[in-house]
């Protein structure tokens, strides 16, 4: 067994074969290493490579995409080299929309191209392209419609379903005119990926789903419709396939409605016909934020939709609706920017909820004790640095200490301040972005914490500047930091930090 916690007795197992009989349980040892050595005090990070783009920089699994998807890099390598890039495109065939397709591990595929990653993109002529994600070869095409504009792609179930979303339908002034009554919302054509598959294609109607339908997404299997009086319903995707499905179609094929299915000019036409509307399985009005779903046992978190509920968040059970003892969650800060709440990327079924000065992780506990079925707890807690004496009073360019006479914002440029918090899960590290005020200039550190005691285990300084008017991204993906950022030109810079053994204690 690779019990032990040290690095050296973990290399000591791997090389007896203790561990390789399973590659899981190698790869297990493995990270743990690669954990121990990045938390040791003789590592550091240091930044190895910079570059800057005129458009949004995006990063995935190893992959550093510039130019909106049309130049890819691998931040994999010590310093990072380019992959491929892509011819450029006419605006009208620039890539609206990507997702990251990791290759299958449980299965073996007919074609050697689908064993591999991908890259699926969404153009701006309604074409969806499956690309090598090494090469950015053309692998497959489909073209979705001649009628509706599709902009975005995003994960029914992660690396296996996926959907494409057109944009909102609109009335034409000609149709406003004719008197016809356009109630399409929008398209939605759904996807399984490796291989390549259309589930079907169906139309959101609002004569079907309400007049006040303004927006729907699917996620693990539910259909979800937002409504423009704040709320959302919730609806069984695998039941409106079965009830709803007039045709199966596969592409490449012939169809009965109309034409070869995912070529041009016909695309994919609608093979789920929703002419009544189907079972809600959860319904809610919210104040802002929407609604998130996830824990064990299963609950929501919402803010009620009143304004006295502004800023708190309530958790409550999804079989009956339950309030959570302790379940309305409230930071009471005094911010510019809210505090945010999500379930925890990993197994446990806990809640981050994080503001400027403090990060809570609870957790949701049954209560036998009481007539409350749940209630939520504090796993753990991660506070900013602060001295409140000290924030009260400031020294002027004489030496002179003066009080002040207005209270500090609870995210104020001159308190360390949180701003970000991910999840590592192959490190099961926390990352932390805390921010400083130095004179005018903001100094940013991430915080790599243990993930089931919330311990500082390390504290990494970035050496670019967090000006707090401008947008950053930080990511945080095994020995490698990654840290994204519009500049004052509107221009963005993507800067790559690698792990390190300090020159100092190098033999």
């Amino acid at each position: 067994m690779c019990s032990s916690k040290s690095s050296c007795d973990l290399l000591t197992s791997r090389s007896r074969g203790s561990c390789a009989n399973d590659a899981g349980r190698l790869l297990g040892a493995n990270l743990k290493i690669l954990r121990n050595i990045i938390l040791q005090d003789g590592a550091e990070f240091t930044k190895v490579w910079s570059k800057t783009s005129k458009s949004l920089i995006s990063y995935e699994s190893g992959r550093i995409y510039f130019d909106n998807y049309r130049c890819c890099y691998s931040s994999l390598l010590p310093e990072p080299e380019q992959l491929y890039e892509l011819p450029k495109a006419p605006k009208t065939e620039k890539i609206e929309d990507a997702l990251l397709c990791q290759c299958p591990l449980d299965k073996v595929l007919p074609n050697a191209s689908d064993q591999k990653s991908c890259l699926l993109v969404l153009t701006a002529h309604n074409w969806l392209y499956r690309l090598s994600a090494d090469t950015g070869k053309t692998l497959e095409r489909v073209y979705l419609s001649s009628q509706f504009k599709f902009r975005s792609l995003g994960w029914d179930s992660s690396q296996e379903t996926f959907y494409v979303k057109s944009v909102q339908s609109k009335q034409t002034t000609l149709e406003r005119q004719a008197g016809v009554d356009n109630s399409i919302l929008m398209r939605v054509a759904v996807f399984q990926v490796f291989p390549l598959e259309l589930v079907g294609m169906l139309e959101i109607n609002k004569k079907v789903f309400g007049k006040t339908a303004v927006d729907v997404l699917l996620s693990q299997g539910v259909l979800a419709v937002s409504h423009s009086s704040k709320h959302v319903r919730l609806y069984s995707f695998e039941y409106i396939v079965n009830k709803f499905r007039n045709e199966e179609l596969a592409l490449g094929q012939q169809s009965e409605l109309k034409g070869i299915v995912g070529e041009a000019p016909y695309g994919i036409p609608v093979n789920i016909h929703i002419h009544e509307c189907p079972p809600v399985l959860f319904e809610m009005s919210y104040f802002e934020d929407g609604v998130q779903i996830g824990g064990h046992p299963w609950h929501y978190i919402y803010t009620p939709n009143h304004k006295r509920h502004r800023g708190t968040h309530h958790i409550c059970s999804i079989t009956d609706g339950a309030l959570a003892k302790n379940g309305v969650q409230d930071m009471k800060c005094d911010s510019l920017e809210a505090d945010w709440i999500f379930f925890h990327p990993d197994d446990s079924g806990r809640i981050v909820h994080a503001g400027p000065s403090t990060i809570n992780v609870l957790k949701i506990m049954a209560e036998t004790a009481c007539d409350w079925k749940n209630e939520i707890v504090t796993d753990f807690s991660i506070t900013t640095a602060r001295d409140n004496r000290a924030a009260q009073v400031i020294v002027t360019s004489s030496g002179r200490a003066v009080k002040r006479r207005f209270q500090l914002l609870d995210d104020d440029p001159a308190q360390e301040t949180f701003r970000m918090v991910k999840y590592e899960d192959e490190l099961d590290l926390l990352a932390v972005v805390d921010i400083t005020q130095t004179e005018d200039e903001g100094q940013a550190h991430l915080r790599l914490h243990d993930n089931k005691t919330g311990v500082l285990m390390k504290r990494v300084p970035l050496k670019e500047l967090w000006d707090v008017t401008y947008s950053h991204e930080v990511y945080f993906d095994r020995d490698t930091i990654i840290h994204t950022v519009q500049e004052k030109n509107n221009s963005y810079c993507c800067h790559v930090y690698k792990i390190k053994r300090r020159a100092s204690d190098e033999p």
